[in-house]
């Protein structure tokens, strides 16, 4: 997974789900929960590692390893980012 920053902003990581997966995602972090359809993996890890980098906020070792296992999937993902003011 490449990294890059753009001027852009977190609001493109919103995505409309079922109140179901949102209930099963509660907070749980990419080690616990990932979206039901794997055609979505990509994106939320992106998305995820986009607003952890945003927001200057630290991973665990359990969350960080499974970034990395699902990132390896993700050849064409680019995380973009803008650092938060």
């Amino acid at each position: 997974m490449r990294r890059t920053r753009t001027t852009g902003d977190a609001a493109a990581s919103r995505v409309a789900v079922t109140a179901r997966s949102n209930r099963a995602k509660a907070d749980r972090d990419p080690a616990e929960w990932m979206p039901p359809l794997p055609e979505a993996h990509c994106r939320y890890v992106g998305e995820w590692t986009a607003t952890k980098l945003r927001w200057g906020l630290s991973v665990d070792q359990a969350e960080a390893y499974a970034l990395k296992v699902y990132a390896e999937a993700c050849e064409t993902t680019v995380v973009h980012h803008t650092p938060a003011p």
